[in-house]
């Protein structure tokens, strides 16, 4: 595996990253909820950018992969600053962000903040909102107890060692929310959506896309995609929406 190079972000960050250079714009990978940027969705991107001639950035969230902290230290305000200096430190000009599940609330909370520095969105099984409206929401009176005394709880994971959410996560989660006010999207939009996903129900892009406003916005579903959205037809067509963004506008 090749190793990654290292930037510091103003918050003394450690982060890693792989940029491969290329034209514009450049596509930045932002992945998900305790994932890294070695994930299959990841790297597929990164070698079509390589075949295509794009720039592209795939990087950890501090506290993941091989960044600097510890997971449970993290909340998403931290990682979308993360996301906010790579793109500044690392990159030039509108770039399109794909974001994987949490990754594409933070794609949100960017094109929200720096609007000026997206070209375009493409989101998978985006999951905006997910500490409010699917962790705490679903939390029993006695998890609800222990996350406000304790300030953390476990939750059983599909990919492999428990959840430790932290009561930060949560509280700090309700100042990053994007369904609750108006969400405007000025640049060409995708989002992909499985029907079989059980962590992201469709519900949520549906919502999202009933939210949203912009001049060029697209849900496609995929029947039987789960969560992971990483079958060859689903890598095919994350590509194709990226190539689809920036013919759409994202180029110009």
């Amino acid at each position: 595996m090749e190793e990654p190079d290292y930037m510091i972000s103003e918050t003394g960050r450690r982060l890693a990253y792989h940029l491969t250079p290329g034209r514009q714009p450049g596509v930045v990978f932002l992945g998900g909820f305790k994932s890294d940027m070695q994930g299959t969705k990841a790297v597929h991107l990164e070698q079509w950018a390589q075949r295509a001639g794009h720039g592209f950035l795939r990087f950890d969230y501090s506290g993941h992969g091989q960044s600097s902290g510890e997971f449970t230290d993290g909340c998403i305000g931290d990682w979308a600053a993360d996301v906010r200096a790579v793109i500044e430190a690392l990159t030039e000009g509108p770039q399109v962000l794909v974001g994987s599940s949490m990754g594409g609330w933070i794609a949100l909370l960017i094109a929200r903040a720096m609007p000026e520095r997206v070209a375009g969105l493409v989101t998978v099984a985006a999951a905006p909102d997910f500490t409010e409206d699917s962790m705490w929401a679903g939390f029993d009176e006695t998890q609800r107890a222990d996350l406000l005394g304790s300030g953390r709880v476990t939750l059983p994971s599909a990919y492999g060692e428990p959840y430790i959410i932290t009561r930060r996560l949560i509280e700090e989660g309700r100042r990053n929310l994007v369904l609750r006010e108006p969400l405007h999207l000025p640049f060409p939009v995708r989002f992909l959506q499985g029907t079989a996903d059980q962590d992201v129900d469709v519900s949520v892009s549906t919502s999202l896309l009933d939210h949203a406003t912009g001049p060029d916005m697209r849900l496609t579903l995929v029947r039987d995609a789960d969560h992971r959205f990483s079958a060859p037809d689903c890598l095919a067509l994350i590509v194709t929406s990226v190539e689809e963004v920036i013919a759409h506008g994202g180029g110009n």
